[in-house]
């Protein structure tokens, strides 16, 4: 079981770092891309699973309101990546609002689940 809960880990932190890192790398010319799509979604899928693994381990105790916070992050995070990459496909410019908000709100996500 450590082994599935560190490979959760694993991918939730990958994800995280393509989301800031291609916000990073376009900061200039912002845009959505289909990595921050698929790691939006990478983000979101493991952090649910990772919620799940420890709500049945007795030994962790569940922050639920930081949970709760980190959900509507995630999912914020995603639907703007969603709507940024839908936008790319069809060859519609994605607004700079749209493009800041993918990346910042996973930074914001990362900062809550470091300080909180």
């Amino acid at each position: 079981m450590d082994f599935v809960h560190s490979l959760l880990v694993l991918v939730h932190l990958f994800g995280a770092a393509v989301i800031i890192g291609t916000w990073i790398a376009t900061f200039r010319k912002p845009t959505v891309t289909g990595w921050q799509f698929g790691a939006s979604i990478a983000m979101l899928v493991s952090g649910l699973l990772l919620v799940t693994l420890n709500e049945f381990n007795p030994d962790i105790v569940v922050n639920h309101a930081k949970i709760g916070v980190k959900l509507l992050l995630a999912l914020g995070v995603f639907i703007a990546a969603l709507i940024g990459w839908r936008k790319q496909r069809k060859g519609e410019a994605v607004s700079t609002g749209l493009a800041h908000g993918t990346g910042g709100t996973a930074l914001i996500a990362m900062i809550v689940a470091v300080m909180w």
